[in-house]
């Protein structure tokens, strides 16, 4: 695996896992009975976004290792994702 492809990724998994800690402990700003003037009713009233940015990153960390262990382990390869038999004859 290449320096690039390790980086697209753990982009990847980092963003995937940082949109489902996003709703964690969310708390509207209806919910709280105190609504800023100029925002909407559902806009978060503490974002907390360091918190769950170092959460995102230690979460990914272990997704991305299981991932590239799993990838440079040889033992999967391209070939085991063709079920349909699809790609047979391409390389």
């Amino acid at each position: 695996m290449t320096i690039t492809a390790a980086l697209v990724l753990f982009s990847v998994t980092w963003f995937m896992v940082f949109f489902c800690v996003l709703p964690m402990r969310f708390k509207s700003q209806a919910q709280a009975g105190a609504v800023e003037p100029g925002t909407p009713r559902s806009a978060p009233t503490e974002a907390m976004i360091k918190p769950k940015a170092k959460l995102t990153t230690v979460i990914a960390l272990a997704i991305f290792a299981v991932l590239y262990l799993l990838i440079t382990s040889g033992r999967w390869g391209i070939a085991d994702l063709d079920v349909f038999g699809l790609w047979a004859n391409r390389y």
